[in-house]
């Protein structure tokens, strides 16, 4: 049997498991995948009107992007306007945006004139690096504290660990950010301080996107861990003898880390969000650093497209979690198709 065959039929046993038919879980697939289009209609809907509805003129902005004003004759004004559609009516101009975007097609940035989806596929591989090295750092460090302080005997000891991630929380990223480059770049000379060089650039700004983020995986983590605790078959399991580490690892850490993978989309989302000031105080090529020089540079265009690709993503990873949490617990199966 080839392993195409075998991964089809695993595919087909998991649809057609009990309490989860086909039908239900087509019926779930498409529902799902419906508002998960719907909610980028809606990111692209609102991100347009509200940066389109703003005072300021991309024309103006194109012709003065040395912050001089440059003499240029109303006809080429007008020709610019006409190119960009902008001497159209708002819902005339998001027809057309929108006909567009469903071709890929987000326009062309006012600074450079590249096309926006050409910038944003060329910075997206940096932050999509960036982004999986904090989550892995953000993962075993939150995972490591929450198992140490469940299984620590001593009570002090294990308030302290769980009150560490809450102190982390509050730390501002580019705070991190700066108190990780003047020591292990500046005094220590370890990693390199900006840009792009290889992997061990990726550390000290992998680290500053991982710290809050493990914080927040410790603290969900322990929470669900001592909720698994409190149930009944844990006393069971404890009555027949088993050691806390194989109570821990075998049968609680399963059914604790559930909850954690609904926040997956939250998780990307924050990530995301503090890469912006990470590739700015690392000096880093990526979407953070362009979505801000589009804001400081009023780019219109380039700005929109960093928000429908980070509402895409979002988007994404969410939807993928409402996919397999169904599998990974059992309970939702018979409400997946509801």
């Amino acid at each position: 049997m080839t392993d195409s065959s075998l991964s089809s039929g695993n595919a087909d046993l998991v649809l057609r498991a009990p309490g989860f038919p086909l039908r239900q879980a087509a019926t779930y697939l498409l529902s799902r995948v419906g508002q998960a289009l719907l909610v980028l209609w809606a990111a692209f809907s609102v991100s347009f009107v509200i940066l389109y509805a703003l005072p300021s003129d991309p024309v103006s902005i194109m012709l003065n992007q040395q912050g001089e004003p440059s003499a240029v004759d109303l006809a080429q004004i007008a020709a610019l306007r006409a190119e960009y559609h902008l001497d159209q009516p708002l819902p005339v101009q998001y027809g057309i945006a929108l006909w567009r975007a469903l071709h890929l097609d987000l326009g062309h940035s006012i600074q450079s004139g590249e096309p926006v989806i050409k910038s944003l596929s060329e910075a997206l591989p940096a932050t999509v690096a960036l982004t999986f090295l904090a989550l892995g750092f953000a993962l075993l460090a939150g995972i490591a504290l929450a198992l140490t302080a469940s299984l620590v005997r001593s009570d002090w000891l294990r308030n302290g660990l769980l009150g560490m991630p809450a102190v982390a929380v509050s730390l501002p990223t580019f705070w991190i950010g700066l108190l990780l480059l003047q020591g292990f770049s500046f005094s220590w000379h370890w990693f390199p301080a900006m840009g792009n060089q290889g992997f061990s650039s990726l550390i000290l700004p992998g680290l500053t996107l991982a710290i809050p983020t493990a914080a927040v995986i410790a603290q969900v983590l322990a929470r669900s861990l001592a909720a698994v605790r409190a149930q009944p078959f844990v006393d069971v399991l404890i009555a027949k003898g088993l050691s806390p580490r194989r109570l821990l690892f075998v049968h609680q850490l399963h059914n604790a880390a559930i909850p954690l993978l609904s926040l997956s989309g939250v998780i990307v989302g924050n990530l995301l969000a503090g890469s912006v000031v990470t590739e700015t105080v690392f000096s880093r090529e990526g979407v953070g650093r362009l979505a801000q020089a589009a804001v400081s540079g009023q780019d219109i265009p380039l700005v929109q497209g960093v928000v429908v690709l980070a509402a895409a993503i979002f988007i994404s990873v969410n939807l993928l979690v409402d996919l397999v949490y169904p599998l990974l617990d059992p309970r939702l199966q018979g409400r997946a198709g509801r």
